[in-house]
C-alpha cells in the first residue's frame, strides 16, 4: 500500500525477484523481506512461461511466495511500464495480516489461453529453476 510520504509497498512474485531476468526493474528499491500471500490466490505461466500471471480467487487458492519492496513513486511508475500487457496493480493479503499492492492477470484471459497453471511447483523461481532443468 501507500504510505502517507508516498512509499508504496510493493510485493514481487515473479520476473523481477532477486536473480529473476527483470529484476534491474525495481531499480533500487528497498527491499524489505520475503513473505508470501495467504493461500488465496492461483499462479499461471503466461506467454509461453514468459511471466507470472496471478489471480485472487475463492476456493483452491495457494500461498506465493515473493518479496517486498518499498518503492517511490517514481519507481512505481517504471515499474507499471515494464510490466507485460494485461497486467494490473490491485492490493494483495500477506501472512501477519499485511498488504501489498502486486501485478494481477485477468483470469479469463489466463483460462482463454489455457495457460498452465503451475500455483503447487512452489513459486515462480521454482518454476523457472525446473523449466531450466527440463530443457538441459
Amino acid at each position: 500500500m501507500t504510505t502517507a510520504s508516498g512509499i508504496k509497498r510493493v510485493f514481487i512474485c515473479g520476473s523481477a525477484l532477486k536473480g529473476q531476468p527483470d529484476h534491474q526493474n525495481l531499480q533500487s528499491a528497498k527491499f524489505i523481506k520475503t513473505t508470501k500471500t495467504l493461500p488465496q490466490y492461483r499462479l499461471h505461466a503466461a506467454e509461453d512461461g514468459w511471466h507470472p500471471a496471478i489471480y485472487a480467487t475463492q476456493t483452491g487458492g495457494i500461498s506465493i511466495p515473493g518479496e517486498i519492496y518499498e518503492m517511490t513513486t517514481e519507481q512505481y511508475e517504471y515499474l507499471l511500464a515494464n510490466e507485460p500487457p494485461h497486467m494490473y496493480p490491485d492490493t494483495v493479503n500477506l501472512e501477519e495480516k499485511e498488504t501489498a499492492i502486486a501485478m494481477l492477470y485477468p483470469q479469463e484471459l489466463i483460462e482463454k489461453h489455457n495457460w498452465p497453471d503451475i500455483s503447487d511447483l512452489g513459486g515462480w523461481a521454482a518454476y523457472k529453476q525446473l523449466s531450466i532443468s527440463n530443457e538441459q
